[in-house]
């Protein structure tokens, strides 16, 4: 059996890797204000224009995320059945452009019969 001097020790250093590290790592990392002092001008301007685009992509991810999860069903049926209406209803739309595009060309038809 060890000794009461090495379990201290050891005690002791466990305490200062397990608290120490995360400290020197907290230390040491550059806060994002900083990184974003560093980037060159471009980069923070377009990272400026696109903050709003991206906030609001992200706030419309988490609203979908509590939609999916209030539901019985587990969140990836929920997220499949959403990407099924989703194709369903673009193949909808595009089944009506088809529908209305023909329809035009008909009528462009008989314009052009009913001009000879």
């Amino acid at each position: 059996m060890p000794s009461t001097g090495t379990w201290v020790k050891m005690i002791t250093l466990g305490a200062a890797v397990s608290i120490g590290g995360p400290l020197f790592v907290q230390s040491i990392r550059p806060s994002d204000e900083e990184l974003f002092s560093r980037y060159n001008p471009e980069l923070q301007k377009s990272a400026l224009e696109n903050r709003d685009r991206r906030e609001k992509e992200y706030d419309e991810y988490v609203n979908k995320l509590k939609e999916w999860s209030k539901s019985d069903k587990s969140i990836w049926f929920a997220v499949k059945e959403e990407e099924e209406r989703r194709k369903a209803q673009t193949a909808e739309v595009i089944d009506q452009a088809k529908e209305d595009e023909r329809k035009q060309r008909e009528e462009m038809r008989r314009e052009l019969q009913g001009e000879k």
